[in-house]
């Protein structure tokens, strides 16, 4: 019969709240990232080793270009002593 409405201890139905507006898919300064291996891998935790594949740095001295986004920003953040990185086009 009755809807589920959302009641307050008094049992009086709440009221609505606002939607909050999605966030952009860009994110400040987005674009894209040239990350470069400038140390090897070897000798640190495996889990810097596998971010390292994740960011497609197989070799040392490898070059790629990928997306910034905050989950790029936290895995160049995990392994910030083994890369160089710079804006692409600069």
């Amino acid at each position: 019969m009755g809807g589920s409405v959302a009641r307050d201890p008094a049992g009086k139905p709440r009221a609505r709240r606002a939607a909050k507006p999605k966030a952009d898919a860009k994110v400040a300064g987005s674009g894209q990232l040239v990350v470069k291996q400038v140390r090897s891998g070897i000798g640190h935790a495996e889990t810097y080793r596998r971010t390292l594949i994740a960011l497609g740095l197989r070799h040392h001295q490898a070059v790629v270009t990928v997306n910034d986004n905050p989950s790029i920003r936290g895995m160049l953040h995990k392994v910030h002593h083994l890369v160089s990185v710079k804006p692409a086009g600069a």
